[in-house]
């Protein structure tokens, strides 16, 4: 019950993946990514171990289809699962195990997977890749949460009752660097896309002091008075 977008950004290098839920806290177990390696996420009857060892794997220079092939040798649940896979180049791959709940399934193009379980129907894959391609000259931050606000507004996931709120979320990128450009959280909210939208427009704005901050402390003013600089 579970969908998401894992995305690569050409002129950045940026890798990123948003993905929304009701199970909570899904930020913490889905989501991997390695800079310059590549991204992954594992859901539906999710094995938390299938992100490190295809990060492990890719790393060691497998091809993206080798390493998708070696989770699938490594894993004698396999068909229960559910795996997205994007490498530095762009390369993009997905599994949808045939024993995941309806609706479930996966699309990829150049750069991007969309997929998801116990949705409402193709239509949410199909709106997540869209909105995330039509928005191809906006940061991959921006793009991201914009196909996972499409993929809510397709129907998102759909139970036995009905529609199922989004009750965790998460956006997570990296740069060039190990540790992660944007780790954005939102374990227990009723409405958690909306909250994810919101507290990325509360942080994004305070991107370029953090990093100010971690690369020339010397010349990084408080915060505050920065903030006030900036009219935030």
């Amino acid at each position: 019950m579970t969908y998401t977008v894992i995305g690569h950004c050409r002129d950045s290098g940026r890798l990123g993946i948003a993905i929304a839920t009701y199970s909570l806290g899904v930020g913490g177990y889905c989501p991997s990514i390695r800079a310059g390696v590549g991204a992954v996420s594992t859901q539906a009857f999710v094995n938390p171990a299938l992100g490190p060892l295809a990060l492990n794997l890719l790393g060691l220079g497998h091809s993206a289809a080798r390493v998708m092939a070696e989770l699938a040798a490594n894993d004698e649940r396999y068909a229960w699962r559910q795996v997205g896979l994007v490498d530095r180049d762009g390369t993009a791959l997905a599994h949808t195990g045939e024993h995941t709940r309806p609706w479930s399934g996966h699309l990829t193009a150049d750069g991007v997977v969309a997929m998801g379980n116990v949705l409402a129907g193709e239509e949410v894959a199909r709106a997540i890749l869209d909105a995330y391609q039509a928005a191809a000259d906006e940061r991959l931050d921006e793009r991201l949460l914009r196909a996972l606000e499409a993929g809510r507004g397709a129907g998102g996931q759909a139970g036995a009752e009905g529609h199922l709120p989004e009750r965790s979320a998460g956006l997570l990128i990296h740069d060039r660097h190990d540790h992660a450009w944007l780790d954005l959280r939102i374990d227990a909210h009723d409405a958690a896309v909306d909250e994810l939208r919101r507290v990325h427009g509360v942080y994004a704005p305070y991107i370029p002091y953090y990093d100010l901050r971690h690369r020339r402390p010397e010349d990084t003013p408080a915060q505050d008075v920065w903030a006030r600089e900036q009219g935030l």
